[in-house]
């Protein structure tokens, strides 16, 4: 029997009454990383899980999360559209999306294929266009970069010199919201960026380590 697409499925639970159910979308799986698009639908709590790998959380949208430990234990997360958070393997939990409208999350899991400790270039865009890159967080397996442009903003020059996932926050030039690039075994890549669009645009670029 030939499965239904997505879509499909979503809109037939919406018109039968049944509630829909969290939804993982697998966008990537290689040595590097798996990436998961997940979608938390309203006042329908997740399963438990049982995270074996370190992983950075980018939410597309904001939400009300409650996660719940197998002890009984709750934790309240209040979200923000295009925050990023770090989460440690390990530590069973259960979710519920208490909001009214769906949360999407973007979980870059590290797999842990060993890399070439790298310097930072020159050129990192950290030091030579802080307009236009903020680092979000860092610890020794990633650092976390908000890219952001204005309208028809420029860059300059600037190098990447470890391997990288971009997620896009917003439409941009070469994709749309919610879309992942993969930047890996590249070597050192030198490139300048700019947003040839009528409204600001914001990635999140994550380096692995």
């Amino acid at each position: 029997m030939k499965a239904l697409p997505v879509l499909s499925v979503l809109a037939f639970l919406a018109a039968s009454g049944l509630p829909a159910q969290t939804h993982r979308d697998v966008m990537y799986d290689n040595p590097h990383v798996r990436v998961v698009k997940t979608t938390l639908q309203p006042h329908q709590p997740d399963p438990l899980q049982q995270p074996r790998l370190d992983r950075v959380m980018i939410y597309l949208d904001a939400g009300k999360i409650n996660r719940t430990t197998p002890d009984g234990k709750l934790e309240k997360l209040e979200i923000q559209a295009g925050d990023v958070r770090w989460a440690p393997a390990g530590g069973a939990y259960s979710r519920e999306n208490t909001a009214d409208q769906p949360v999407q999350v973007i979980e870059i899991e590290l797999k842990g294929k060993p890399q070439p400790a790298v310097a930072v270039p020159e050129l990192d865009p950290l030091k030579v266009d802080p307009k236009h890159y903020r680092l979000e967080l860092e610890n020794e397996h990633v650092r976390v970069i908000r890219v952001g442009f204005g309208p028809l903003e420029n860059g300059v020059v600037h190098q990447h010199a470890r391997n990288y996932v971009v997620a896009y926050m917003t439409k941009q030039a070469k994709g749309d919201r919610g879309e992942v690039r993969l930047h890996l075994d590249e070597g050192t890549i030198t490139h300048t960026e700019n947003n040839p669009l009528n409204q600001a645009v914001e990635r999140i670029a994550v380096e692995l380590k």
